[in-house]
C-alpha cells in the first residue's frame, strides 16, 4: 500500500485555533502591551474604557501636543459627555490613559507609563498652570487638570 504524502497528512490534521490578537496594534507600543490593553478594555465595566479607547486617547494626546511652535496650548472642554465627544477634551484622554495604566499588569504598565510620561513632559511645557484650579475643577487632584483651559484649541 502506498504511503500518504506529508502534505496530505498535515492537511488531515485538525487545524489549531489561531492565537487571539488585538483588533489592532497600538502605535508606539509592543504587541504584548497592545494585547494586555485590549484585554483590560474588553473586561472593563467603565463607560469610557471600551475596546480601542486607549489607542484613541493616545492619538488625541499626541495630536494636542503636535502643533509646532512654543505658543501655549489650552485644552478645550468637551461639548458633550458621550464616549465620542468626551475625547474633545484632552484632559479626558489623559484620564483614560491613567485608568488603563492602573489596570494593566506590571510589565505592560511600565511600558505604557514610560510612553505617557514622555507625552506628559511635553504637556507641561506646552500648557500653563492654573492657580485657581482647585476652585474651578471637579477633579483638581489630577495634575493635568490643574492647567489653564478654555475656549477652542488653536
Amino acid at each position: 500500500m502506498p504511503r500518504k504524502r506529508p502534505g496530505a497528512l498535515r492537511a488531515a490534521q485538525s487545524a489549531r485555533p489561531a492565537r487571539a490578537l488585538p483588533p489592532f496594534r497600538i502605535h508606539g507600543l509592543s504587541l504584548r502591551t497592545s494585547v494586555a490593553t485590549a484585554l483590560v478594555e474588553a473586561l472593563s465595566d467603565d463607560y469610557y474604557l471600551y475596546p480601542g479607547a486607549t489607542d484613541r486617547a493616545l492619538r488625541r494626546y499626541r495630536a494636542f501636543l503636535h502643533p509646532p511652535g512654543r505658543r501655549p496650548r489650552y485644552p478645550q472642554d468637551a461639548e458633550c459627555g458621550c464616549r465620542g465627544c468626551s475625547f474633545d477634551d484632552v484632559r479626558h484622554a489623559r484620564d483614560v490613559l491613567e485608568e488603563v495604566v492602573r489596570r494593566l499588569p506590571p510589565s505592560a504598565r511600565n511600558e505604557l507609563r514610560r510612553h505617557v510620561r514622555a507625552l506628559d513632559d511635553r504637556y507641561v511645557r506646552r500648557t500653563l498652570p492654573d492657580p485657581f484650579a482647585a476652585a474651578r475643577q471637579w477633579r483638581s487632584e489630577d495634575w493635568w487638570r490643574r492647567r489653564l483651559s478654555g475656549g477652542r484649541e488653536t
